[in-house]
This record gives structure tokens, sequence and C-alpha cells, in this order.
């Protein structure tokens, strides 16, 4: 799995597709949080990064998807995949060395968003009145949510050997599991299958845990949500034995 993983990570920084999707999702998070006047901390005259928190899990949905096409699809397309399989490492293994690296790529974009923080509290009145539990509450909210984007990402890659068609599913699959869920239950009229709905669905979930609680039930939901997606990854990878 380690061999794996720093194949993974090592094609990522050797390609322009990380530093691209790393640059992109800065740029659009330091625009939105100092440039933009709806959301910027600037006009909105008090420290808080909820505009961050706000904006990065729809950024992730194009970010995360981006990383995670190529994972299976460009084995695929390149006949590399069949040289893997052959290798003395289970799909397990496959599977878990690519999400550990497509997942180190989600943290380093998101521990460069620190720079945000230290900024943030320093402008504050006085200097670090900023709400640092709630924050580091929405940074682990953002950690699961990436994890389980990343397990949907790869689950949309084994799907297809063309990385544009397994990018197109991630971002439809993210959107739906992120967003999907709260629209649906929206129109049903009846409460508790209103909230039963959209209790499914990641929003409600990384909402909770943004709010600086650490439930529980938020941890296994996405504990839950990413072992999923894996489980399916696996499966469809299982298929070239049947």
């Amino acid at each position: 799995m380690l061999a794996i993983f720093s194949k993974e990570l090592s094609g990522f920084f050797s390609s322009l597709v990380a530093y691209i999707a790393i640059g992109l999702f800065l740029m659009m998070t330091g625009l939105f949080l100092w440039v933009f006047p709806d959301s910027s901390i600037l006009e909105n005259g008090y420290a808080s990064l909820d505009s961050l928190f706000a904006i990065v899990p729809f950024l992730f949905m194009f970010l995360i998807p981006a990383i995670t096409m190529r994972s299976f699809a460009e084995e695929r397309k390149d006949g590399t995949f069949e040289l893997l399989v052959t290798r003395p490492v289970s799909d397990g293994q496959i599977i878990a060395g690519k999400f550990f690296a497509c997942f180190a790529l989600v943290l380093f974009s998101l521990l460069l968003t620190l720079i945000y923080y230290f900024t943030t509290s320093e402008l504050s009145t006085p200097s670090g009145n900023i709400d640092s539990g709630a924050i580091i509450g929405s940074y682990i909210g953002l950690l699961l949510l990436g994890g389980a984007f990343v397990a949907i990402g790869i689950f949309a890659s084994s799907l297809s050997n063309n990385q544009i068609i397994s990018f197109a599913i991630s971002v439809f699959l993210c959107f739906f599991a992120f967003s999907g869920f709260d629209s649906l239950s929206q129109l049903i009229s009846l409460q508790f299958v209103d909230t039963l709905v959209s209790a499914i669905g990641i929003n409600e979930h990384y909402q909770s845990i943004g709010r600086g609680v650490l439930d529980s039930r938020d941890l296994f939901y996405f504990l839950s949500f990413t072992s999923l997606f894996l489980m399916l990854t696996k499966t469809v990878l299982g298929t070239r034995k049947w």
C-alpha cells in the first residue's frame, strides 16, 4: 500500500494537475474571503471565517474530482491497471493507497488555508479575538467532507477509463450527496420524513460539526459514508474476476 501511495503522490506532483487544482482552490478561497464584497472579511467588519467554510464544500466538488479522476481511469487507459493487479497486493490495498494519496493532497490544500486563520486573527480587535473552537470544528468537518468526496471520486474513476466522464460523474455525485437530499426534503410535506431525508445528506452533518460540537453520530456518518464508496469501488474492481 505504501508503494502505491508513494507512486500516486509522486505522480500528482510530477504533473500540472496538482499544482493547477491547488492553485485555483487557493485563488478562489482568497477571492471569496478578501475581494468579493458579499463574503469579504474586510467588508463584514468582524473576524470570522464563515464565508470560507461555506464556499469550500462547493470548491471541493470540483477540486477533488479533478484530483481523483485519474486514479483508475488513467491506469485503464494506459493499460497499466492489468500490470498493477498482477502484483502481490489486494484490491483493498490498491484502493487504500490511492485514497490516502488523494486525501493527502486535500489535507495539504487545507493546511495552506491556515494562513487565512492567522491573518484574520491578527486583524481582529483585540488581536486573537476569534472563535477558534468553531474554526477547529469546521476544519475537522472539511477533512471528513474531503475524505467522503475522495471516496466518491475514486469510485467514479473506477467506472470508466475516460477521465472526463469520471470527473463529471464525481461532480454530480458529490453535489447530490451534499445538497441533493436537502432539496428532496423540501419536496416532502411530512415533517418526520423531511428530517429523515435531510439527515441522509452530508450537509446537515457538516453543518453540525461546523458549530464546534463533535457528535459521535456525525463522525460515524462520515466514516460510514466514506467506507461505503470505498467498498463500492472494491466491488467494481472485483467484477474483472467474474
